[in-house]
């Protein structure tokens, strides 16, 4: 490990790994905006799903002011984040078999929707299917996750198939396997993890390409103010009354 503070070092790690995210994946990151764009211009709705500590990238991406009004949280009762104790128990739901399939028959998501997915491993079966019957239905799906895991772990779905093989768009975080960046001879297991930074970072550089590409085709894009700046609420009332068939956390 390098010198420097054991903070020093973590702040290199994601430094580096947000390096790599930038040069890596520019075209990725393109077509993932692009992707959102035509889905707005188009009509469509935008919809965001993480299990556990992904699902902090996926509700950044809500409701949040700079962003997109449009993109609404796909949420599953006991993985959205650590929401149920046992915590464990999220972890569990996350390898159940037809969940995903119960969850989007009883959502607002219809075809010509978009979806984002997000999930580190990409192994388990709730992205894995969630990211399947999307498609079935006819919605566009990008992925966001580690495709390392793709090569070094075994899938947990039936089919053996991850995440990164059911998407239209396929954004790969770098996270290397089991998301821990710092080792210390003192310590037995690795620890501080990176991926809630670099996938998050990923997903604002989407909606900002998303918000680019809206305003180069002539359309306004739907974004929100901060509640906290004068005139804010006022900006924000228009746009979700604009909006209103599309967005559903207000509801």
């Amino acid at each position: 490990m390098s010198d420097g503070t054991p903070a020093d070092q973590f702040f290199d790690a994601a430094i580096g790994l947000l390096q790599r995210v930038r040069d890596e994946e520019s075209a990725t990151i393109t077509a993932a905006g692009t992707l959102l764009a035509d889905t707005v211009a188009a009509g469509g709705r935008l919809f965001a799903f993480g299990a556990g500590h992904s699902s902090l990238a996926a509700q950044d991406i809500v409701y949040r002011a700079g962003g997109l009004a449009l993109m609404n949280l796909l949420a599953v009762p006991g993985v959205v984040g650590v929401d149920v104790v046992p915590a464990t128990l999220g972890s569990a739901l996350e390898r159940v078999e037809g969940l995903a399939g119960a969850v989007l028959d009883t959502s607002p998501l219809r075809a010509g929707d978009a979806l984002v997915i997000i999930s580190l491993s990409g192994r388990n079966a709730l992205p894995v299917e969630m990211a399947m019957n999307a498609r079935t239905l006819g919605l566009k799906v990008i992925g966001v996750t580690s495709v390392a895991y793709a090569s070094e772990t075994s899938s947990r779905h039936v089919s053996g198939t991850y995440l990164k093989d059911h998407c239209d768009v396929v954004l790969d975080s770098k996270i290397a396997i089991g998301d821990a960046e710092l080792t210390l001879d003192t310590i037995p297991a690795p620890f501080a993890p990176a991926s809630t930074v670099v996938t998050t970072a990923l997903l604002q550089a989407v909606m900002a390409t998303t918000a680019a590409t809206l305003a180069d085709r002539g359309i306004e894009p739907p974004l929100l103010r901060s509640g906290n700046v004068d005139g804010g609420h006022e900006w924000n009332d228009r746009i979700m009354n604009d909006y209103r068939d599309r967005i559903f956390y207000r509801r």
